[in-house]
């Protein structure tokens, strides 16, 4: 049965909010009635517009524009997802175990989303279908692991998996983030400040020498005409520069480009051997989690391919698929495949041998996710003084551009 949230006003005129269940929106207004309530409005929860048919155009242009704001975010759904697999580890039928997070949630929008689910769990539909309806919340990948353990009937122990890789993949780029945030910072800080010299500074200093009828220090004269060009340009040049970027990403939506882009940026020295490590490393934790979860292999390896960011590598996956299908075993399969790990590939070949593939792909995971964090750190430890040395550098260029001309005037009325 479909879930409905609504707006009404009670005898006392008190607005009320909620969300109830019926067959339509017709017969949710008439339980809102039946209970002495006005209905104001009354929407399917999760869905789009009741009417069906204004709100098109406006959730295309959202969903153009990057779309509005989830309901989960990565960390609420691994909270998520722990408690219900802790809710179903102890013996809590799965609608009940949705009833108390429904009632446990911390905010409106997500109380209708898991009130939506309960009630399509109520209405005798599987949980991983009633996940598949909401896309946006729950990736393809989230659901098959739900539907492969709905069907071995071990659904608490794949929650509790699904959530370990969760929070797994969550400490990963939290880690990623924080190696380029200091470097980032220092980046922009320089830049700012190097444009307040140049526009700035560098100008008031010139009209103090602008009488003196002598020629300027060669520096000096370079600074000023970069000066005169930030100034007089520094517009149209932001604009080539969002132009660019704009071109750049409309590029990168053109599958060819974006496939030749993402191998070029694979043979970069340092995030180029970062991008590799942190995409199998994402690989291999999904393929071990479908795995364990008892996805087939060419199923789970279609999923697992999804995951990988980089257009270059999801190509190399498909085309394992492929070879698997045809008969070859995983690890060589994934042994043709340059552009993956040899790590992969070992740990898949030792799995197969001892029949404890999903273990031996978790550990394959495990180990690239470490060597991700180390490279990641190592990188953030020789930029951060290169960033700090190269401002440094401009800075004393400007100062130099600066101090030269008074260095002179004092030599020449000596």
């Amino acid at each position: 049965m479909p879930a409905y949230s609504f707006e009404a006003i009670d005898a006392s005129g008190q607005s009320r909010e909620g969300v109830l269940e019926a067959d339509t929106a017709r017969a949710a207004r008439g339980l809102l009635r039946a209970q002495a309530l006005i209905p104001l409005s009354v929407k399917p929860v999760g869905g789009g517009d009741a009417a069906g048919g204004g709100g098109s155009a406006g959730n295309t242009l959202t969903r153009w524009l990057g779309g509005g704001k989830r309901v989960f975010n990565s960390t609420n759904l691994a909270v998520w997802t722990r408690q219900l697999a802790g809710l179903i580890s102890a013996g809590l039928p799965l609608e009940r175990a949705l009833t108390a997070l429904t009632d446990e949630a911390e905010s409106e929008p997500q109380r209708n989303l898991v009130a939506s689910l309960r009630a399509e769990v109520n209405a005798g539909s599987p949980f991983a279908r009633a996940l598949s309806a909401h896309p946006r919340e729950f990736s393809p990948i989230y659901t098959a692991v739900i539907g492969a353990g709905e069907q071995s009937g071990n659904l608490g122990l794949v929650l509790e998996r699904l959530a370990d890789d969760l929070e797994e993949r969550q400490v990963l780029q939290q880690k990623l983030i924080g190696a380029a945030l200091y470097p980032a910072i220092v980046t922009l800080v320089a830049i700012v400040i190097v444009i307040f010299l140049v526009s700035y500074v560098v100008p008031q200093v010139a009209q103090v020498f602008a009488g003196t009828k002598r020629s300027l220090p060669f520096l000096t004269t370079v600074m000023l005409s970069l000066s005169a060009a930030v100034r007089n340009y520094g517009w149209w040049m932001l604009g080539a520069i969002v132009l660019a970027a704009v071109g750049v990403r409309v590029a990168l939506a053109q599958e060819a480009f974006r496939l030749k882009f993402d191998a070029a940026w694979l043979k970069l020295p340092l995030v180029g051997k970062l991008a590799r490590g942190y995409n199998a490393a994402r690989f291999a934790s999904t393929l071990a989690m479908l795995a364990t979860a008892g996805v087939p292999i060419l199923r789970a390896l279609q999923a697992a391919s999804e995951t990988l960011g980089n257009r270059a590598m999801r190509a190399d996956a498909l085309d394992a698929l492929v070879l698997v299908r045809e008969g070859a075993p995983l690890a060589s399969a994934l042994a043709q495949k340059k552009r993956f790990p040899g790590l992969v590939s070992m740990f898949a070949r030792l799995g197969e041998q001892t029949g404890t593939l999903p273990v031996m792909l978790q550990r394959a995971a495990n180990q690239l996710g470490a060597e991700v964090q180390r490279r990641a750190m190592h990188l953030a430890t020789i930029l951060e003084p290169l960033l700090i040395v190269a401002m440094g550098g401009v800075v004393m260029l400007i100062v130099l551009a600066v101090m030269l001309p008074i260095i002179q005037l004092n030599q020449f009325v000596k």
